[in-house]
């Protein structure tokens, strides 16, 4: 009955280049499931970044643990690596980047941290399917990680919907008995669970898109150029990282986020003009959230968000779309 489920499942792990992949409810979901199957214990820190979802953070709150936000660097949207150093405690457990827009984050570093504090990766890689640093995958530097098939993802259903990406085949099994009310693959009960299982139909529907995969990543590629040629020499905005040819990164761009003067007059200025913007996370950081006991100084991360934007990105969008926003993007600071 299941298996679109479990034919995505093998594919989505091979795309990755993984030995294992769950499809769960959402992306959300799959961070506490595979948190709960590591084990991590109350009071047990998890270090993210500030700029992130705050279902990154929430994940490792119900799962157990305590989740702390720390620094993006000051020239990007990324973790800052001497932040996460200055964040590590006695009580530091693990490590989860959120591989951000469409971009991993500085890998190298990060796991020659966690090996040196015998430290466990995970990744919040929800935004970052087809994302490669050094060649490798997103969402397989680690133990686990997420991935987010909700419609505004790259790789998008018609509703919730998440996967689970894992190597480790004894983790791989705890994750699927948690995920399916705990019944292990033979349908075996091996452990309490819950019910977040990957709906069939949306199944289906992945698999069907994931084999196209490829040229919506270089349609997003070329959309990305394209602001990176006409924006480029725009002293007020500083954008992200252009599409490489080599290099480190290969970039998705699930969005296209830069940093702009006058954002708000700028975000103002193109909704007059017909143009959809987008401040991400409704401009709130982590650590911003005070309600919710977070005390962190996160100084760029203030900065950022005071700047932050993100301009149309989809496969959608025409090349003419593309240059109307550009147009007005370049009105609004030449007039």
């Amino acid at each position: 009955l299941q298996q679109a489920v479990f034919d995505f499942e093998k594919e989505l792990a091979d795309y990755a280049g993984t030995s294992f992949s769950v499809g769960v409810g959402n992306a959300t979901d799959g961070m506490e499931i595979f948190l709960e199957a590591i084990g991590i214990e109350q009071g047990d820190e998890i270090i993210i970044s500030s700029h992130t979802m705050l279902a990154t953070a929430s994940a490792i709150k119900v799962a157990g643990g305590i989740p702390i936000p720390v620094d993006i660097k000051n020239n990007d949207n990324l973790i800052s690596i001497s932040a996460i150093e200055e964040a590590i405690t006695e009580n530091t457990v693990g490590i989860m980047p959120t591989q951000l827009n469409g971009r991993i984050c500085d890998m190298d570093p990060i796991l020659a941290i966690a090996e040196k504090k015998g430290l466990f990766i995970v990744e919040d890689a929800a935004q970052a399917l087809g994302s490669r640093y050094k060649g490798k995958h997103a969402g397989t530097f680690g133990l686990a990680s997420d991935i987010s098939f909700f419609p505004a993802k790259v790789l998008g259903c018609l509703g919730d919907a998440g996967g689970v990406l894992v190597n480790d085949k004894d983790l791989y099994h705890k994750i699927y008995q948690i995920h399916d009310h705990g019944r292990d693959i033979d349908g075996e009960v091996k452990r309490w669970g819950r019910n977040s299982r990957l709906d069939n139909i949306q199944a289906a529907i992945l698999s069907h898109k994931l084999k196209t995969y490829e040229n919506v990543i270089k349609r997003r590629r070329f959309v990305a150029n394209i602001y990176q040629e006409r924006l480029g020499d725009l002293n007020e905005l500083e954008l992200p990282a252009a599409p490489e040819t080599d290099g480190n990164n290969f970039d998705t761009f699930q969005n296209y986020e830069l940093q702009a003067d006058n954002r708000d007059k700028l975000q103002k200025f193109l909704k007059e003009n017909g143009i959809g913007t987008l401040v991400q996370w409704g401009g709130m950081a982590i650590h911003q959230f005070k309600n919710l006991g977070f005390t962190q100084s996160c100084p760029n991360t203030d900065n950022f968000f005071q700047r932050c934007i993100m301009l149309p990105m989809n496969v959608f969008i025409t090349d003419d779309d593309v240059h109307y926003v550009c147009d007005k993007v370049i009105d609004f600071y030449r007039s």
